[in-house]
């Protein structure tokens, strides 16, 4: 069980300065304060509109993630890095990576369970450890938060762009250049499954290199994000009139739909939530998308030197 405690600045409602604190959803506080987890002076506080003054102390525990029931994944899933408080795996394609109401199949939160790994409470019961996401058909690298402190440390990184990722993909079409893409992204008004560029929209900026080009035009390009939408590298793939191969939401109609998105989150960095190191971490690309690439691009001059570390980074 996690807690930590702290002195209130300044009078306000529970819910609210708790949101702060820890940097958290309102839903996320309401649910620790009727749960009996917070207390004020050393009394427990059930009620979420409670009113803290200056001066005040306060207390908070988060339970830890619950064993109980989980779906049979039956996948094996490579484990690139671990210590006591964090998890990196690479995340085969097709894998939904927590549960909600529309999903059936099991996920990655239930092998997370399955394989009994400490997992932190922070973002609750259905995304215990999940720190950030991967859509269903995305493979690559993902972060576990196995502590409420790492999630916490974390998700402060997620905030000030100190953890990230970049992606491999292969497009339909070569890009003209290098280019950055910096245009905002809300939901689609006219197909709520899809984004979209909407004026308005929360702001996002990508960046996009160029790797190697085939016979066919079709290129495999680095992307790196400066913000985290949903299926951003897509939508703004979709403003250069480019689309990921594989994509079944944003291809056109004409397009002939043979395999899954090969879009996959390559290399994954962070500082150590505990002792302050640099973390780099490279999720090895799975055999569909590893196969693609050699067959339609080795002989076309990639040489896979241009796919470690450094040259990746390099390019942006």
């Amino acid at each position: 069980m996690d807690s930590g405690k702290f002195i209130c600045k300044e009078e306000g409602r529970l819910d609210k300065v708790l949101s702060l604190k820890l940097k958290k959803s309102r839903n996320q506080v309401e649910k620790l304060i009727k749960e009996g987890l917070v207390e004020v002076d050393g009394k427990t506080v059930a009620k979420t509109s409670y009113r803290v003054q200056s001066g005040q102390e306060v207390k908070y525990r988060f339970l830890e993630a619950s064993k109980a029931e989980f779906k049979k994944v039956n996948l094996e899933i490579e484990r690139l890095y671990e210590d006591d408080d964090i998890l990196v795996i690479n995340k085969p394609a097709n894998l939904v990576v927590h549960p909600a109401p529309s999903v059936k199949e099991p996920t990655l939160v239930d092998w997370l369970r399955e394989q009994n790994i400490r997992l932190s409470t922070i973002s609750g019961e259905e995304r215990n450890g999940i720190v950030h996401r991967l859509d269903k058909d995305t493979s690559g690298a993902i972060l576990i938060a196995k502590s409420n402190f790492a999630h916490e440390n974390l998700s402060r990184q997620l905030q000030d762009r100190t953890m990230g990722r970049y992606y491999l993909a292969v497009i339909n079409m070569a890009l003209k250049g290098d280019t950055v893409v910096e245009k905002p992204i809300a939901r689609n008004p006219k197909n709520r499954l899809k984004m979209a560029i909407v004026e308005g929209g929360r702001e996002a900026k990508t960046a996009f290199a160029k790797i190697a080009q085939n016979a066919k035009k079709e290129e495999l390009i680095a992307a790196k994000l400066f913000s985290g939408r949903t299926h951003q590298i897509r939508v703004h793939l979709g403003a250069l009139n480019r689309y990921i191969l594989g994509d079944s939401l944003y291809a056109p109609r004409s397009a002939k739909i043979k395999h899954r998105i090969f879009l996959h989150a390559y290399l994954l960095y962070f500082v150590h939530p505990r002792s302050g190191q640099k973390v780099e971490v490279i999720a090895p690309l799975f055999e569909d998308m590893r196969k693609y690439i050699a067959e339609n691009f080795n002989s076309e001059g990639l040489e896979y030197e241009k796919l470690t570390k450094q040259s990746i980074k390099e390019r942006f």
